[in-house]
């Protein structure tokens, strides 16, 4: 078996990770075409993808609670690392900076990728105490920017994200989805899909579920309906959810891999982000956003004024206030009582995402990144 030079290190993302398996992993495995492992902590044991050009290794099944997790996650990653022996390191937690700036120490060259902006995120956190969430928040935008200074370069997912760091060591590549991963081959015809909406992706109370559901309940289509996938947290939500009237009209799929959400989206009118106009959100591009665009869907999206720059700019949606179920309900109904004008702000989206918002371009970013530092 060929040396591996690239490892990908992640002790809390799932193996099927989009950014970093599909994406990242992926343009290594098939633009680059350098071996690459992943580094995952699942108790699902080990494989070999992509005729033998990615290797996910197992180290071991995730323990139970965040310190046990920080800690014997990292001393797992630290003994598979030196086994491989490889030239690169990314990795993708921020529980990981210790054993990134350890490894670095030790000669190897080490990206740290920060896919959100976790001292933003700090202050929505509900398992913190209010009290505790700032004084967070600023230790932990600290500890990052200390610790880029001793890491060999910073890849990041937003540009607000990007500002934080130094501009010689970031590389900002945005989370775009690849152009045809969700276009499904047997797509159904626009005019003869049922009334139903999409939302796929972390259930929250911040990521509007609330509202969705009671914008369901409000409708005065009887059959519409909500296909639901992802993973509710805390999982305690998802009990609170049943309970609204609306619930009886969504159809919960549980977590959902990207074959499953190409047949979702394949078969929906539009594709609904109503995310609240938190300080993490507002500025934020929405991945989701743009993968129903890939998919030809029309948005019903948050009213933020990035948002709304986009999608007035591609013609591709909706824009509402994302804590008012009747305006969520009333442009649910809109689309469904204009089919054709819905159909071509999908076609609109679409065009737009082979224009601009799509992967190619930010794996190129990505590629040119790993060639720099392993010629160095």
């Amino acid at each position: 078996m060929e040396p591996i030079n690239i490892v990908h290190v992640t002790t809390v993302h799932p193996r099927g990770d989009t950014r970093i398996r599909v994406r990242e992993v992926g343009a290594l495995a098939h633009d680059l075409a350098e071996p690459v492992a992943l580094l995952v902590q699942d108790g699902q044991g080990d494989s070999i993808e992509e005729d033998g050009r990615i290797r996910i290794i197992d180290i071991g099944a995730r323990p139970r609670g965040r310190l046990a997790r920080m800690m014997f996650g990292a001393l797992r990653a630290w003994r598979a690392v030196r086994a491989l022996r490889p030239r690169l390191v990314h990795f993708h937690d921020p529980e990981l900076i210790p054993l990134g700036l350890l490894l670095r120490c030790a000669g190897y060259r080490v990206i740290y990728d920060a896919h959100e902006d976790l001292p933003r995120q700090a202050l929505t956190k509900y398992w913190l105490p209010a009290m505790t969430r700032r004084p967070v928040s600023w230790a932990m935008s600290a500890v990052e920017w200390l610790a880029v200074r001793g890491l060999n370069a910073v890849v990041t997912a937003e540009p607000k994200i990007a500002e934080r760091f130094p501009a010689r060591k970031t590389t900002l590549a945005h989370n775009f989805p690849i152009l045809n991963e969700l276009v499904s081959p047997d797509v159904m015809p626009y005019s003869d899909r049922p009334p139903h909406f999409a939302y796929i992706g972390g259930i929250t109370r911040l990521r509007g579920i609330m509202e969705m559901i009671d914008a369901l309940h409000r409708s005065p289509t009887e059959d519409i309906r909500l296909c639901l996938a992802g993973v509710f947290q805390p999982a305690g939500l998802r009990t609170d959810m049943e309970a609204r009237p609306g619930w009886q009209r969504v159809d919960y799929a549980g977590w959902a891999g990207r074959a499953q959400v190409r047949e979702i989206l394949s078969k929906v009118r539009g594709g609904l982000v109503i995310l609240h106009p938190t300080q993490k959100y507002r500025d934020a591009y929405p991945t989701k956003m743009f993968e129903y665009m890939a998919a030809s869907l029309p948005v019903i999206v948050s009213d933020f004024p990035l948002w709304r720059r986009i999608v007035e700019q591609a013609g591709c949606g909706l824009l509402v206030d994302p804590q008012a179920p009747q305006a969520v309900a009333e442009a649910m109904q809109w689309i469904l009582d204009h089919p054709a004008e819905a159909e071509t702000m999908g076609q609109c989206g679409r065009a737009a995402v082979e224009q601009h918002y799509n992967w190619a371009p930010e794996a190129q970013k990505l590629l040119a990144l790993y060639k720099q530092l392993l010629s160095g």
